[in-house]
C-alpha cells in the first residue's frame, strides 16, 4: 500500500543517498522544499517534490492508496534519540531536593544514591515488570516524535541483572515500531560489594558478562563511564578491547565530571559516539577532528544536573559535526523529549535551529548506527516521519519549547 502526504507547508531535513552526517557549516544548511508532497511505499519514502510538479502520474501503477492532508504542517524526520538509559524500575525523586540543597552527582552516589539507588530497584523488580514499565516510556517518546532510541543496560551491575535488563530491551525490539538499539553498560558504575575492589569488578564484566551477553546477542554496543569516580582509562581500555572481541562496537560516557581522558581512549576504540563531554577543550577537538566519532552532547543532564555545558557552538565552529541525545533516565534526565533537547541546544548550546535538527535528526541516527536507513528525508531510507500541528516555520520548533507540537507519527510507513 501506497501513501500520499500532499499539500505539505514545508518538508524538511532532505539529504541524498549516501549522506550519513553533516558536520561544520553544512549543519547550518537545511535543504526543504516548500509546498511539497512525499510517497511512502511499504516500510519506505519512495519520491518526494514540490506540488507544482505533483501529477498522478507520480503514484506510479496502483489502484488505491492512502492520503494524508498536510496542509499547513511541517513534515520531518523523526526524532533519533542515541542515548538513553529507559529501561529502569521505579524513579528517583527522592533525590531531586537533595540536587536542590546542592549535593553533586558525586555526594549522592557516595551515599547509596544516583546509580547505585536504580541498581536495588531494578533488582527487587521482575522481567515481566521492568518491561511493562519500560513500554510505556517506549510509547511515551514515539508520541514525542522519536522513531528510534538507544537503550543501554547499567542499572543490573550482576551478570543476572545485567542480562535481565538486556532481554527487556530485545523483547521492547521485538513488540514496538520504533528502531531500538542495544548497549552493554556493565561497566556503569562499582557495586558497593567492590568498592575497594575496582579491578576485580572489571575482571566480573569482561569474564563473565560480556560472554553471556555475546552468546544470547543482546547487545550492538558497549559503553564504560569513564570518568572521575567511576572507571579509570586504564579499566575502560581493558573492557573495550574485550568488547570489540565479541564485535561490539563502542560508546563511552565520557568527560562528564571531569576532563578524564573519555574522548581519547574512545576515539582510541573507533567509538561511535562519546557521550557527555561537558569538559571538552581544544585537545580533545582535535583529537575527534581526526576521527569517525560523534560527539554526543546530552543537555538533559547538564541542565538538571546544574552542570557546566559542553561547548558544542566550538565544536561546531572548528569542523566537527554534533548530536544532541535526550540521556533519559531516572536520576539525572527523567524525560526523553527531544524537541525539549533541541530547544536546549538553541537556548543554552547557541545552535541555530537548522543546526539543532540536523544534531535531533541525522546526526544522533549516526551516533547510533542508525543513519544509513533513518535521519533524513531520502529516497530509499524508513518513513519514520513528523508531521507537525499547524505552524509558522520550522523555527517554531526549539522556539515554542514547552509545546507539544506533534499532529501523527510515522513509524516505518505506518501512520500511528
Amino acid at each position: 500500500m501506497k501513501t500520499l502526504i500532499k499539500d505539505i507547508k514545508e518538508l524538511i531535513g532532505i539529504h541524498e543517498e549516501g549522506k550519513l552526517l553533516v558536520k561544520g557549516k553544512e549543519m547550518a544548511q537545511l535543504n526543504t522544499i516548500k509546498d511539497a508532497w512525499l510517497l511512502i511505499e511499504g516500510e519506505k519514502i519512495i519520491d518526494f517534490g514540490s506540488m507544482i510538479d505533483f501529477s498522478e502520474d507520480k503514484l506510479g501503477e496502483t489502484d488505491e492508496y492512502n492520503e494524508i492532508d498536510a496542509s499547513g504542517k511541517i513534515v520531518m524526520p523523526s526524532f533519533c534519540d542515541s542515548h538513553t538509559h529507559i529501561v529502569y524500575a521505579g524513579s528517583r525523586e527522592i533525590e531531586y531536593s537533595d540536587k536542590i540543597k546542592g549535593l553533586s552527582y558525586e555526594e549522592i552516589a557516595k551515599r547509596g544514591g544516583g546509580i547505585l539507588n536504580s541498581v536495588k530497584l531494578l533488582h527487587n523488580t521482575s522481567e515481566d515488570e521492568l518491561y511493562y514499565q519500560s513500554l510505556e516510556r517506549i510509547h511515551e517518546i514515539i508520541g514525542q516524535g522519536t522513531g528510534a532510541v538507544e537503550i543501554k543496560s547499567g542499572y543490573g551491575l550482576t551478570t543476572e541483572d545485567e542480562i535481565k535488563m538486556l532481554r527487556v530491551i530485545k523483547r521492547l525490539r521485538e513488540t514496538t515500531p520504533i528502531i531500538i538499539k542495544s548497549t552493554f553498560l556493565g561497566a556503569h558504575a562499582v557495586p558497593a560489594e567492590y568498592k575497594e575492589k575496582q579491578d576485580e569488578y572489571v575482571d566480573l564484566v569482561i569474564n563473565e558478562m560480556l560472554p553471556l551477553v555475546a552468546a544470547e546477542d543482546l547487545a550492538d554496543y558497549i559503553d564504560v563511564f569513564c570518568d572521575k569516580g567511576f572507571f579509570t582509562v586504564e579499566q575502560t581500555d581493558r573492557i573495550l578491547m574485550a568488547g570489540l572481541k565479541y564485535g561490539m562496537r563502542p560508546k563511552i560516557h565520557a568527560n562528564e565530571l571531569a576532563k578524564s581522558g573519555g574522548i581519547q581512549v574512545g576515539v582510541k576504540y573507533n567509538a561511535l559516539s562519546v557521550d557527555h563531554i561537558e569538559y571538552t577543550e581544544d585537545e580533545e577537538i582535535e583529537t575527534l577532528l581526526n576521527s569517525e566519532t560523534m560527539p554526543t552532547v546530552l543537555p538533559g543532564a547538564a541542565f538538571f544536573l546544574n552542570m557546566p555545558f559542553a561547548p558544542a557552538r566550538k565544536m561546531i565552529d572548528s569542523g566537527l559535526p554534533v548530536a544532541f541525545a535526550s540521556d533519559y533516565n531516572p536520576g539525572s534526565s527523567p524525560t526523553g523529549n527531544m524537541k525539549l533537547m533541541m530547544s536546549f541546544a538553541c537556548v543554552n548550546y547557541r545552535l541555530l535551529p537548522e543546526e539543532a535538527i540536523h544534531a535531533t535528526t541525522l546526526n544522533t541516527a549516526y551516533a547510533m548506527g542508525v543513519s544509513d536507513i533513518t535521519g533524513s528525508i531520502t529516497k530509499g531510507k524508513l518513513a519514520n516521519l513528523i508531521i507537525t500541528t499547524d505552524i509558522q516555520s520550522y523555527q517554531f520548533l526549539p522556539y515554542a519549547y514547552g509545546s507539544d507540537l506533534v499532529n501523527s507519527v510515522i513509524l516505518k510507513g505506518q501512520l500511528l
